[in-house]
Order: C-alpha cells, then sequence, then structure tokens
C-alpha cells in the first residue's frame, strides 16, 4: 500500500472520528411530543402532577385498564376518577357507566383539548378554537374566577398557537372556574374564554378543563404556573380515593422494543453505531481480501452428433445398409407429418399435391423423390452410395421447403 493510500486512510478516520464527536457532544434534543403519560419526565408528561397528586392523597392510585372494565360490578369504587390526556373520547356504552358511577355521588375530572360531543350535549356545551394573534410564538393568559384564587394573577403559557374553551354553557348547571385569553400584549385578561367548568350530575360533580397541558410537566416547572395546577387541584376531594387513568393516554406506558435502551441511552447508542460502522468497514475491507475466486463450469456439450456417429458405425460395421436406410426414410415422413401435417399412411396423387403447395416444390420434384424411395425400398441390396444419394436428396428437399 502506497503512502498516498495510507494519507487518505488517515484522513477518513479523522474524519469519521470528528463528526462522531460532534454529534456526541450536541445536547440531547428535548422531546415535546404531548404524552401525558404519569411516569413520562419529558415537558409534556404527567411525572410531577402525579407525584404532588399522590403525596397530597394517601389514596390516590392509578388505573391501568379501561374505565369500563374498572368500574363494573364493583360498587365499592367512589372518589374522583381523574382523566388527563390530549383527546378522550369513551364511547356511548363507557360514557354511561362513568356517568351513572358519577351520580351515585362520584366526582369525574377530566382535562382535555376535545371532548366527546355526547358528553357536551348531556351537559349542554360546546366548545370551539381560539387561536392566537402571533402566530407559533403567542402567549395565552389563564385566570381562575374564584377571588381568592384569581388573587394568585394571571398565568401565562406560550408553548401553544390555539387552546380550546366552552363557547357554549348552561349558566344555570355550569360553575366557571377558570378563563383564558389570547391578549398576548398585557398580563391582564380582556375577554374571558371560560375553559374549566363545573357540574353537578346527580349526587356527584363533573369537572372539564379544556386545559390539559397545565398539568404537564413543562408548565408547572415554567415560572409560577405551578399556582394555577394547585388552584385546579383544590376543587378535587383528596380525603376520598382518587383514580388516576393511565389508559387513556397518547404516549406509550411502556417501551416493548429491546432497542429502546440503546436508542434512549447517548452512551449506548453511540456505541451501537460505532459497532455498525466498524462491521461495515470489516465487511468492505476483509471481505474483499479473502473472497475466493468464483470456478469457472464449462457449459454442458451437445453429445447428440457424437452419439449418431457412433450408431451409425454400428450400422456400417455390420453391414446393415438395409437398416440404416428404413431408419432414414421413416424420419423423413416423421418430417413430413410434423412440418407439413399429412399423413403418409397413403401415398398417392393428392398426397404429392398437398406436399407439392406446401414444401415449396412442384408436383413433379415430389414425385420424382418418393419414386427414387419405393424404388430403393424394394432393392434387397443397398449399396453405400444409395444411402448418400437419398440423404442429400432428403436435405436438398428440407433445405427448399424452408426457402433456402
Amino acid at each position: 500500500m502506497g503512502k498516498k493510500n495510507i494519507a487518505y486512510i488517515i484522513i477518513g478516520i479523522v474524519t469519521v472520528g470528528a463528526i462522531l464527536w460532534v454529534q456526541y457532544s450536541k445536547p440531547k434534543e428535548l422531546n415535546w411530543f404531548p404524552s401525558y403519560v404519569t411516569h413520562h419526565k419529558i415537558p409534556f408528561g404527567t411525572k410531577i402532577f402525579t407525584d404532588i397528586l399522590q403525596r397530597k392523597s394517601n389514596n390516590a392510585k392509578e388505573v391501568n385498564i379501561p374505565p369500563f372494565q374498572f368500574l363494573n360490578n364493583r360498587d365499592s369504587i367512589g372518589g374522583t376518577y381523574f382523566f388527563a390526556n390530549n383527546n378522550i373520547s369513551f364511547g356511548e356504552a363507557e360514557l354511561n357507566k362513568l356517568l351513572a358511577w358519577t351520580s351515585n355521588g362520584n366526582n369525574l375530572f377530566i382535562a382535555s383539548n376535545f371532548f366527546e360531543k355526547q358528553l357536551l350535549d348531556t351537559l349542554h356545551l360546546e366548545t370551539d378554537i381560539l387561536y392566537g394573534d402571533k402566530g407559533l410564538e403567542h402567549t395565552f393568559q389563564y385566570q381562575f374566577v374564584n377571588q381568592k384564587l384569581k388573587a394568585k394573577g394571571v398565568f401565562p403559557f406560550k408553548k401553544d398557537y390555539k387552546t380550546s374553551y366552552f363557547s357554549k354553557i348552561d349558566t344555570i348547571e355550569t360553575t366557571i372556574l377558570a378563563v383564558v385569553d389570547n391578549n398576548s400584549d398585557s398580563n391582564t385578561i380582556i375577554k374571558k374564554n371560560v375553559n374549566v367548568v363545573a357540574q353537578s350530575f346527580g349526587k356527584g360533580k363533573i369537572i372539564l378543563c379544556a386545559f390539559p397541558k397545565s398539568l404537564t410537566n413543562y408548565f408547572i416547572l415554567n415560572n409560577n404556573n405551578k399556582d394555577y395546577t394547585a388552584n385546579l387541584l383544590s376543587y378535587i376531594n383528596t380525603n376520598k380515593p382518587i383514580y388516576i387513568d393511565t389508559h387513556y393516554k397518547s404516549g406509550k406506558k411502556f417501551y416493548s422494543s429491546p432497542m429502546y435502551i440503546f436508542l434512549n441511552n447517548k452512551e449506548l447508542r453511540w456505541a451501537y453505531y460505532i459497532v455498525l460502522i466498524g462491521a461495515l468497514l470489516y465487511i468492505i475491507f476483509e471481505g474483499k481480501r479473502k473472497q475466493r475466486a468464483v470456478p469457472v463450469i464449462p457449459s454442458l456439450k451437445n453429445q447428440t452428433l457424437a452419439f449418431t456417429r457412433t450408431i451409425a458405425n454400428m450400422y456400417f460395421e455390420k453391414g446393415e445398409q438395409k437398416q440404416i436406410l428404413q431408419h432414414r426414410i421413416a424420419y423423413f415422413l416423421d418430417y413430413i407429418r410434423n412440418h407439413f401435417y399429412l399423413s403418409t399412411h397413403k401415398i398417392e396423387s393428392d398426397f404429392y399435391s398437398n406436399l407439392a403447395s406446401r414444401s415449396n416444390h412442384t408436383e413433379e420434384e415430389i414425385i420424382t423423390l418418393f419414386k427414387f424411395i419405393k424404388r430403393l425400398e424394394s432393392n434387397q441390396n443397398i449399396l453405400d452410395e444409395d444411402i448418400v444419394k437419398l440423404n442429400s436428396s432428403i436435405e436438398k428437399f428440407k433445405a427448399k421447403a424452408n426457402g433456402k
């Protein structure tokens, strides 16, 4: 290997090493996916909120099965059923089961950007979308209505360009708990768009929050927003059991792929990449160096001609020219049957004319050829010259029939 090639290899190794070092040194990108999973520490997970709720209430526990299955045939379950996700849709049977459970004196808390139509119709509510006036950099202002909670001020949030609110409510049955405004230029609420409501339902109560990100890690840790979450929790009776739903979540509760451990850890991920790169380099260089030559296998030769010569020599050595003649005539008649589709059972005038018209011959030429064949068949002593002449006549017939 020349010095020039060695220099190229060194430059390549240094370049790859520099790229790996730059990639390894980059700060880990944040995952902004709104998972709402109770043990996720990403910005829009609910790990902090769940820990606060469990510290606040000794009876708080997570429920990882559907509500229909959890509440089925369990009359002893009572307290608050807590749901938080980007979108929650129960279905008719499950929603009826939840509403029946709530009407028995329990509380239902749902924090979601979107609510199913059946639930909204039951509570005589309608929702709409409130958009910001400054695109993706917009800041929404959130505030509670209760005077004691309102004194804690307005809570800004700038990670949304839209938010949900209740555009129509039943003012007789519904209690407004919090409002939102898209006025990003000041810290005051000008237009009060309702985003948290409470409504009595039978002997129980239903609380709907159209701002589920108020329960996420990012919101709680940003400025004094933890007070907003605390105000929200003040409407939950922590002396009774709290059932935290973990079934209706946008994110995965656990990762089943064995590669997740490698790809989620920066050190293991890059160790895995280096192994792959090393294996690729080994295949390129070592595989090329030690590859065996592919042997050349000659194609099979056509032994038909040699076999024909062997059989012919056997007949000639035994002096059986008559048998050779009969075989040659039989092959010729078989040729006529297969190529011109004529029967050779009766060779007469119709046969001559049909064969002449199909083989590009005159009828006289066909008659002359078959008279010669009949004469040879009638002779008992066949000479080598007769066989050669017959073969020559047949080959001339085939050549003219093929247009040559």
